[in-house]
């Protein structure tokens, strides 16, 4: 049973940090909404998940990589270009989308 709990809540992690991921795409680093250029979000992603490797034997270890991954993969197309900084270029938006 604790299995259960421990995969639901790794599983949990991983779609709350895709989908705020997804949402930061839409609303933080769009061309439409703000002139602000910050790091693009896959990099947070990747902050989060050193920080839950370095806390290994942690309870929160886990489930703070599992949140960096998904927000990792929520901005891949900008990781595979090599998109630090900047605004993002104006595009269709799909909130399963992540290439």
């Amino acid at each position: 049973m604790n299995f259960l709990i421990l995969v639901s809540i790794y599983i949990s992690a991983l779609f709350v940090g895709f989908a705020i991921g997804r949402i930061g795409d839409k609303y933080r680093n769009n061309e439409y909404l703000t002139t602000k250029k910050t790091p693009h979000h896959w990099i947070y992603g990747l902050f989060v998940i050193i920080v839950g490797i370095v806390f290994y034997d942690n309870f929160w270890a886990l489930p703070l990589i599992f949140f960096g991954i998904g927000h990792f993969v929520s901005d891949l197309n900008d990781f595979f270009h090599l998109r630090i900084y900047g605004v993002d270029v104006p595009h269709e938006w799909r909130f399963w989308s992540i290439l």
